[in-house]
């Protein structure tokens, strides 16, 4: 109902939000918030925070990025090697939370900062530049190019590829929350942590198999934009950490995990992008954006807080 009226709401602001062009670029803009959006999804059901997953994004992308440029790799080796990077990542911070009790909230944004500074730092040390580009004519960019890049022209509309690896991560967590042991492993080690593990349920590495979702995630969104690009650019900023985040909260996920959904967080990546581009269209300072992003995060805490006392009030056998 929220992405309904929201959507209304800008459709009669702003027109043009339901041609093909304003429907391509809302879906452009929500499929790599999406896809991030589901996988911080399932770990804030599990009752942990990734604050790195953007980050992982830019840096996956960087070394794809050098190890073509600056050492003649084919793109597909590159890929697979900076993913076992990016799983690397979610592996160090799985372990760390788990053999150390420490908040998963402050292990990731210390991998947050290591990452940051490490990617502008090797970035200019070894490109020189910021940016890192001409992958174009790469071994295997054509291929590439089909499976990360591939686009379809529907009246003044590009649909990207990127739309049907979204669909495909909210269709694989969806299955894999509701339907699989998998996912009952998650509610309770979000929602009973001690009790899961008396009850034999393996909370330790469901956490750390979450945090290398996270991280394959990221990896994903940094493969889609370098692609897109044909490069990289490291940004001093970095990431979209906090979007993920909100996106998934907007969704119905509870801060205290044991709650949530990851078709929700994909509905809250849709409303998300709604909003941006109907303000966009419609003329308004774009500043309203944040204004607007965040009354929907205040309700979404509100409306959470409402469900935990609710599930709190039920009796547990």
């Amino acid at each position: 109902f929220g992405v309904l009226g929201v959507g209304v709401f800008f459709a009669l602001q702003a027109p043009g939000l339901l041609s093909s062009g304003g429907l391509a670029t809302v879906l452009d803009i929500a499929a790599p918030l999406g896809i991030g959006g589901v996988a911080v999804a399932l770990l804030l059901v599990a009752g942990q925070f990734d604050l790195s997953i953007g980050v992982v994004a830019v840096t996956s992308a960087l070394l794809t990025a050098l190890l073509v440029t600056e050492t003649g790799l084919g793109l597909w080796p590159a890929l697979l090697l900076s993913l076992a990077g990016a799983l690397l990542v979610g592996a160090v911070n799985g372990v760390l939370v788990v053999t150390t009790g420490l908040p998963s909230f402050l292990v990731t944004l210390a991998t947050f900062l290591v990452l940051q500074g490490g990617s502008l730092a090797v970035a200019s040390a070894v490109a020189g530049s910021s940016r890192v580009s001409g992958l174009a004519g790469a071994e295997g960019w054509d291929s590439a190019l089909a499976v990360f890049g591939a686009t379809t022209q529907l009246g003044d509309g590009r649909f990207r590829i990127s739309l049907l690896w979204w669909l495909a991560a909210t269709a694989v967590t969806t299955w894999l929350l509701w339907r699989t042991r998998f996912g009952n492993a998650v509610f309770g080690s979000g929602g009973a942590p001690r009790a899961s593990r008396e009850l034999g349920v393996p909370v330790a590495r469901t956490t750390v198999l979450l945090f290398l979702g996270t991280a394959a995630a990221g990896w994903l969104i940094g493969t889609l934009g370098l692609v897109r690009l044909g490069g990289v650019q490291v940004d001093p900023a970095l990431g979209a950490e906090i979007e993920f985040i909100v996106v998934a909260v907007i969704g119905g996920c509870l801060l205290t995990g044991g709650y949530g959904s990851t078709v929700g967080a994909s509905l809250g990546a849709l409303l998300y992008a709604i909003a941006r581009e109907g303000i966009s269209l419609a003329g308004w300072d774009p500043r309203w954006f944040q204004a607007f992003l965040g009354v929907l995060l205040l309700v979404a805490l509100l409306a959470n807080g409402v469900v935990r006392r609710r599930l709190r009030a039920v009796p547990r056998s």
